[in-house]
């Protein structure tokens, strides 16, 4: 499995609805399965190869859960801020639909280059998320089609109930008909947006993870360190309970962190799912 750091000029719009409908196709998987992953994000999306065109594959099952059927219940507090579904913030019973919140996320982001729910704050973020509030501002999403708006309004319903599964998302007609549906240029701001997300995501990432590697020599010469501080490198952060961090790669070299932290470079034309690699080295 490869882990890819590429950039690009402008790629097609068609090429993000088939990235996310093989990320849909592995969520149908794991949920006909009876797997809810519970961490969807960017950076838990991977290449299968090196190759155009490579299978996104799903990546870190370590906050996954097993349901039966439908299954509803309060599983605790897990995942990334930023992903979070309104039911998870509200501590209420929770299944499947977590996935799809997450995937809508994931395909606002792609379409424009930052996410929909926002803010330095995360109390003033959660209350974003809870309420459903976000919307497609011009001129981001001008070019962006009524198809793909419907998608991701169907995802991001704050009613689980009422959520679309990710069955019906395959069949929806901005997947299924990607190609009479699909606006065909990505526009060159939205890749702009997208670099500016993915360095603010690796530069946070990276103070975090120095201060966990800080934390995790300084206790280490005392006692055992935590098992929240001595996660494997690569693992990514989540949360269990509200305020307490689990995993965040304490393994990692600064060697590393610098490297992650290099500018991005452009490169020839490719596509999306390519893009998407970039947002996960």
């Amino acid at each position: 499995m490869n882990v890819l750091r590429l950039t690009c000029s402008p790629p097609l719009l068609f090429a993000c609805s088939h990235c996310i409908q093989q990320i849909l196709e592995a969520v149908l998987h794991c949920h006909q399965m009876g797997v809810v992953h519970r961490d969807l994000k960017p950076e838990n999306l991977l290449l299968a190869s090196k190759c155009k065109n490579a299978a996104v594959k799903l990546a870190d099952f370590g906050l996954a859960i097993e349901v039966q059927g439908e299954q509803q219940a309060w599983f605790g507090f897990a995942g990334t801020p930023g992903y979070l579904s309104p039911e998870v913030l509200r501590k209420e019973a929770y299944g499947k639909p977590v996935d799809i919140w997450a995937c809508g996320v994931i395909l606002y982001i792609l379409l424009v280059g930052y996410p929909p729910f926002w803010d330095e704050d995360q109390h003033k973020l959660y209350q974003q998320i809870k309420a459903g509030a976000y919307d497609f501002p011009s001129p981001e999403w001008d070019t962006v089609t009524p198809e793909a708006k419907n998608l991701i309004n169907q995802m991001l319903t704050i009613n689980p109930a009422k959520r679309i599964t990710a069955q019906e998302a395959l069949k929806h007609p901005w997947v299924c008909q990607r190609s009479t549906v699909a606006s065909m240029m990505h526009r060159q701001e939205t890749v702009e947006c997208l670099k500016k997300f993915n360095a603010r995501r690796k530069l946070k990432g990276a103070i975090l993870t120095t201060m966990l590697v800080s934390r995790n020599f300084s206790v280490g010469r005392q006692t055992t360190a935590p098992a929240s501080v001595s996660a494997v490198a690569g693992t990514t952060a989540g949360i269990v309970e509200q305020g307490k961090l689990i995993s965040a790669g304490a393994k990692l070299t600064f060697e590393h962190l610098l490297s992650d932290l290099s500018p991005l470079k452009t490169s020839h034309p490719f596509t999306l799912t390519d893009l998407v690699a970039d947002m996960i080295k």
